[in-house]
């Protein structure tokens, strides 16, 4: 095997030695996780020679990065003064950091398009004249703890990072071994069901794992987890972990396979890689609190950061000697992403949607639909038997709820999802009050969701072109609007005070400071809660939206509270971030190419039953283009073999 491995790689030297002139001065080439990193004594030869590094990558189908050898790279102090003279002022550079074993410098700033520059030209002016290949981040304008925190446990472990990078390069950039062929797709959670999303997806190559999550509405028990310990999902054998989003039902116990032996890459999105692991440590407090065992410790979330690669929309890359990915845009929440997976040089094409939106809503542009190629299509179904109310409608709705409490003295509270439906509430109440059409009362933002607004704010350029341009062209950031009061968790006094709009995670009632505004507004008749997102089985939200009159609930002493509900209970279904039925039938029709096989997943029993047998019907299947489509809903631990 290890003479295989060496002809590949190889290969690939020998063709990137003989397409780049002599003058580059090629000390060393790395693989580097899925990049193959050149290292030149030379850089300034990239300016009359971009067209033949594209076509070198596009020979040998790998992306390729050059750096400057360290011999030459200008010492730190002297590039910080050089960056600060390329870069105007007005870019607001808050933190310059260095990467000496990959040969990277981090350039924080407040307007970073001023350090890219028109065309990038000042970013490869900082490349051409410090030698050191600058990567920029944004610094958000809501002071994000765990972005800082982030970027520093990054930096702090650069040269694990860099180590672990070519140990991963070194598996994806191996020859195909085996000729018999073949392509199974395993379910491990969230088959008729929702919760602790995971899927395997196996090769006679290779073994990737699609998402790992949490089953948010069981608090014990192996429904709580995926199904991790079968034979062929082997740690040691795992390629790669491809997470689509992050809350946690899909990325929560990411660290868990860290635990117990995974040492290979995590492929996510850059605001995904922030987001999930503020959740996840997140899960480990609530979980230190309520005594519940906990599945990992912070040391394996540091852990899983190391080890994680963050990609783009639409940008290809390696992750495994027989599979490419690539994230589109799901329309979710921030950074949430549909995975094609590309096997075996167009042997077969899988789509996993995870979560995704096929409607424009405030915060993200609608799912994208088109893909190269489609031959497997895993598909979410959680509303398939439901329909959603419009947007338009759903915020009349909204507003006329908020009204009518106020105007009879009392409180809105709504619970939200840390990630998504607050900020997208956020939006609605901030547009709604700026046209007047809501009275400008408090709007208080407390819990978890208050860090991730923060995180949003770093990532502009993957909101909706309506808050992209706001923010990043007429400098209007509406998260920052000075209607919202930040606060820390349950404050009494504004449980009893007066009249205000209360915003407060967790969005099914099962922690968090919304249980706490809960407990002590239920009984006052003139109040209301407003559900925006879905209620699963068995979670507190779930039994007042379903009309509850009483609920039990466990205090902080492990006592049980006997709370009577008098206030208005509302539910307001048009702001989910999942598609409804019509939604997901719009998104088949216009999918393009067509799948041979759809494979239903996320969705409680009944309503995969429900979209199944509209999309089966002869007729249906002839509008949505999928007449020849084989259908599967498969139950946990069933496995398809497509190729």
């Amino acid at each position: 095997m290890v003479s295989i491995v060496s002809n590949n790689r190889l290969s690939i030297i020998s063709s990137i030695y003989n397409g780049l002139p002599k003058d580059a001065q090629i000390t060393r080439i790395e693989f580097e996780g899925p990049e193959i990193a050149v290292y030149v004594k030379n850089p300034s030869f990239l300016s009359s020679n971009v067209e033949s590094i594209k076509k070198i990558a596009k020979e040998i189908k790998k992306r390729i990065v050059i750096k400057a050898d360290r011999s030459i790279r200008k010492d730190e102090k002297e590039t910080i003064e050089i960056i600060k003279n390329l870069v105007p002022q007005e870019a607001q550079i808050v933190d310059i950091k260095f990467d000496d074993e990959l040969g990277e410098v981090l350039i924080r700033a407040k307007k970073p398009g001023l350090v890219i520059g028109k065309g990038g030209s000042i970013q490869q002016k900082i490349f051409l004249e410090t030698f050191w290949r600058p990567e920029i981040i944004r610094e958000p304008p809501i002071k994000s703890k765990t972005v800082e925190s982030v970027l520093t446990h990054i930096y702090n472990e650069t040269e694990y990072r860099a180590k672990i990078l070519k140990t991963f390069g070194e598996r994806i950039h191996r020859e195909v071994i085996y000729k018999d062929r073949y392509v199974r797709i395993t379910a491990l959670g969230a088959f008729q069901e929702i919760g602790r999303s995971a899927v395997l997806v196996e090769t006679s190559e290779s073994r990737v794992l699609l998402d790992t999550g949490v089953n948010p509405s069981v608090n014990f028990g192996e429904k709580m987890y995926p199904k991790l310990d079968i034979d062929q999902l082997r740690l040691e054998d795992l390629d790669a972990v491809i997470i689509t989003h992050a809350h946690l039902d899909h990325c929560g116990m990411v660290p868990f396979l860290f635990k117990y032996g995974y040492e290979g890459p995590v492929y996510t999105t850059q605001p995904t890689r922030d987001v999930m692991a503020l959740m996840q440590l997140d899960l480990l407090d609530v979980a230190e609190k309520e005594g519940r065992p906990l599945p990992y410790s912070a040391k394996e979330v540091r852990k899983e950061l190391v080890h994680t690669i963050t990609l783009d929309y639409e940008e290809v890359t390696d992750v495994a000697p027989d599979i490419r990915l690539t994230f589109y845009n799901a329309g979710h929440i921030l950074g949430s992403a549909m995975a094609h997976l590309h096997i075996g040089d167009g042997l077969h094409n899988v789509v996993y949607t995870g979560d995704f939106k096929y409607a424009k809503t405030r915060l993200l542009d609608r799912a994208v639909n088109e893909f190269p190629k489609v031959d497997t299509l895993i598909m979410e179904t959680t509303y398939g038997a439901q329909r959603q109310t419009n947007r338009e409608e759903s915020e009349a709705e909204l507003i006329e709820i908020i009204n009518k409490t106020i105007s009879r003295g009392g409180k809105v509270l709504i619970p939200v999802l840390a990630v998504g439906r607050g900020q997208e509430m956020m939006l609605v109440i901030n547009d709604a009050m700026k046209r007047k059409l809501i009275p400008e009362v408090p709007v208080y933002v407390t819990g978890l969701f208050d860090e991730v607004t923060a995180i949003h704010t770093a990532y502009p350029e993957w909101l909706s072109k309506e808050v992209r341009d706001s923010i990043l062209y007429k400098d209007e950031n509406p998260f920052v609007s000075e209607m919202f009061k930040r606060i820390e968790g349950y404050k009494e006094d504004i449980a009893q005070g007066d009249p205000s709009i209360i915003l407060a995670t967790s969005g099914m009632l099962n922690g968090g400071p919304a249980v706490e505004f809960f407990k002590n507004m239920a009984s006052d008749s003139r109040n209301s809660i407003i559900f925006v997102s879905y209620q699963a089985e068995g979670t507190l939200g779930r039994k007042v939206r379903d009309g509850s009159k009483e609920v039990q609930i466990i205090n902080r002493d492990g006592r049980i509270e006997n709370i009577s509900i008098n206030m208005e209970v509302e539910t307001v279904d048009g702001f989910s971030g999942h598609s409804d039925k019509i939604q997901l039938l719009n998104f088949l029709r216009d999918l393009s190419p067509k799948p041979r096989n759809i494979v239903l997943d996320h969705g409680e029993a009944s309503s995969i039953r429900s979209f199944m047998r509209i999309i089966e019907n002869q007729k249906e299947k002839e509008r949505l283009g999928i007449k020849s489509a084989s259908i599967y809903a498969p139950n946990i631990l069933d496995s398809l073999r497509v190729v």
